[in-house]
């Protein structure tokens, strides 16, 4: 019992502690982790010791009381609302000075200097691709400090960090091509496609990852046939006399030989890796993440959607059904690594970011593209235990008091926080919420990676909020924050987006830029480089940064609507990909909604659609100063 005596002793010094903070300061007892008082989690983990023992759910809370449990409510200041009879300062009155300097900065954006950032965009594409070409091709990667080629490594099978994506089938090349559409150069685009065809192969002895092939090579092979073949999608006729299907069947060869990875397992959910001549490796592993098995459904759809054959979508199906009943029963989130054959899961954090993030995006982007409502209900429901589960700060992103909204890394099947770090691939969640019309909360999140941004002039791979310091230091010139700054700003034409836009062009090209193209860096601290650049940088990053800054483009300009792949790649919403020519022979399982049936759960209430955002805020900021001082506040910018 003598421990329990030290707790006690140390909540009530705790609580002595609130007080003297409130008759000093008016700040109350937990100043949050923007203020980073070590003393804060020190005591948040003693809060949920305390809620443990007594069986208290953080969960059942309000959103003020998750954190600090229902004995603070009163005391809570960060969280608490502040009654209009308190004599006390609000919290965020501390942020409130210097507001115009926002006003000023993010409000207007001139044409002239949306096309000098267009231009400075397509330069960017241009000054990597080019240098691929010259130095690289037909090699994988671009080297692009040494000016060479980079392939497989085959010295070293264990080098999964470079064996999973590198094939030895020219990566970049493949990856790049409707970017080149996309920047209006039809002549470069069916020269590319014309050299893939010419020399590439799936015939290899390389062993990838079945996820890294799917999104980067078997996206962007049915994304350019479409683009070829059907002069309504959104480019015009940008077909060539003599092409005879060529990237559909190169794409139906690799999806065969990804099929080896569902064979043999007892859940159906797929081996993480295969090789491309032998199929699965004898030494592979059995466990997965839940992006990498559930984030196949995109692109094998509408592969067999175009081909009439059903084998791959049912796998890519199966693989998501799967995933989808081994979800909690008391949360109703999945963790983030499971074993293949026994389906326990062998990593239960549940987060937006690596491991996790694709497997949601796909549920929503399954269902707009092929209408199936047991999508929709499963996105429906993973988005309700999300904003339940994951959601931490005040409930509104632009009224209230409090933190702003973030979303952390949670056990799955409690709730409970598991640690302090976020991660740059979460940057992707501003941009599904706007595809699912929560455009308040894209707004407030967004504001928070974007502050990360400007403090580094990149994303770390890790952020620690706690530290307010990076936990993993490096960046490897990732899209999901332009990506989600292209969508928002598609949302609501608020020039502040093209603000962020032109901080990350400038922040690229003053911190990757080398002797033949971008590097990634190893330290966004230092800037030290590592000699890689990753075809998602044209694919994506490149493309997201042009098409932000170019109203004009027919992607814009088209009748016709379209999505993204989780790679960039470029899919008519067409359809075609709501008719299926056979019969369904995978009746829904245990688990899993029935087209059927409706989600009879009710939306969560802060679950805002572009409906409610004001008419005034289209031409404001789309984060209120005070807000948006807190934010830089809290990632330590001031």
């Amino acid at each position: 019992m003598q421990w329990r005596s030290i707790v006690v002793g140390l909540v009530v010094l705790r609580l002595s502690l609130s007080c003297v903070l409130w008759l000093a300061f008016g700040l109350g007892p937990n100043v949050s982790w923007g203020f980073n008082f070590p003393l804060t989690f020190s005591l948040h983990k003693l809060d949920l010791l305390f809620r443990d023992e007594k069986g208290t759910h953080s969960r059942d809370n309000s959103w003020s009381q998750r954190i600090h449990g229902q004995r603070y409510e009163e005391t809570a200041s960060t969280c608490g609302k502040v009654g209009e009879e308190s004599l006390k300062r609000s919290y965020l009155s501390f942020f409130e000075g210097n507001r115009d300097e926002y006003v000023r900065r993010y409000s207007s954006f001139p044409d002239t200097l949306k096309a000098k950032m267009k231009d400075m965009a397509k330069e960017m594409f241009y000054f990597g691709y080019d240098n691929y070409m010259k130095y690289a091709f037909p090699e994988d990667e671009l080297n692009p400090i040494d000016c060479e080629g980079r392939g497989p490594d085959v010295l070293n099978p264990s080098n999964i960090n470079i064996n999973d994506v590198l094939g030895n089938y020219s990566l970049t090349l493949i990856d790049t091509l409707d970017t080149l559409l996309v920047l209006g150069n039809v002549t470069e685009f069916q020269r590319a496609v014309k050299l893939v065809i010419d020399n590439v192969s799936f015939d290899k002895d390389s062993t990838v990852q079945v996820f890294e092939a799917n999104i980067r090579i078997l996206g962007s092979l049915i994304s350019s046939h479409i683009l070829l073949t059907d002069p309504k999608h959104p480019f015009g006729e940008v077909g060539y006399e003599g092409y005879d299907n060529e990237l559909l069947h190169l794409a139906h060869d690799l999806a065969v030989r990804l099929l080896p990875a569902f064979e043999n397992t007892s859940t159906g959910i797929p081996y993480p890796r295969v090789n491309l001549k032998t199929g699965v490796p004898p030494d592979s592993i059995n466990e997965t993440c839940t992006a990498g098995a559930g984030s196949l459904l995109v692109e094998f759809g509408i592969l067999s959607r175009l081909i009439g054959d059903s084998t791959f979508e049912w796998v890519a199906r199966r693989a998501v059904r799967a995933l989808w009943s081994l979800r909690s029963n008391e949360t109703g989130l999945l963790g983030n690594v499971i074993n293949i054959q026994t389906g326990q899961w062998v990593g239960k954090q549940s987060g937006l970011g690596a491991g996790m993030d694709s497997f949601y995006e796909y549920l929503l982007k399954s269902y707009i593209l092929f209408g199936e409502k047991e999508d929709h209900g499963m996105f429906q429901a993973a988005y309700e235990s999300i904003q339940n589960h994951m959601r931490r700060g005040r409930e509104s992103c632009n009224e209230g008091e409090g933190d702003p909204p973030l979303y952390v890394n949670v056990n799955m099947a409690s709730g409970e926080i598991m640690n302090t770090w976020i991660d740059s691939l979460q940057a992707f969640f501003p941009g599904l919420q706007v595809l699912n019309g929560d455009v308040d909360n894209a707004i407030c999140l967004h504001a928070f990676y974007y502050a990360i941004w400007k403090r580094f002039g990149a994303l770390p791979e890790r952020y620690n909020w706690q530290l307010q310091a990076p936990d993993v230091l490096f960046y490897p010139l990732r899209p999901e924050l332009v990506e989600s700054t292209y969508l928002l700003y598609q949302a609501t034409k608020n020039p502040f987006y093209l603000h962020v836009g032109m901080d990350i062009l400038q922040s690229l090209e003053k911190n990757a830029k080398v002797r033949c193209g971008y590097a990634t860096l190893h330290h966004v601290v230092d800037k030290s480089k590592e000699d890689r650049m990753e075809s998602f940088f044209l694919s994506e990053t490149c493309k997201y940064l042009y098409l932000l800054f170019d109203e004009d483009n027919p992607l814009h300009k088209s009748d016709n609507k379209y999505i993204f792949t989780t790679e960039g790649h470029v899919v008519p919403i067409d359809k075609r990909f709501r008719e299926k020519q056979w019969r369904d022979m995978f009746p829904c399982e245990d688990g899993v909604l029935k087209e059927s049936e409706p989600n009879h759960r009710p939306p969560p209430s802060n679950i805002s659609n572009c409906n409610r955002i004001p008419e005034e805020r289209r031409y404001a900021l789309p984060l209120k100063s005070v807000y948006m001082r807190q934010i830089d506040h809290m990632v330590g910018l001031f």
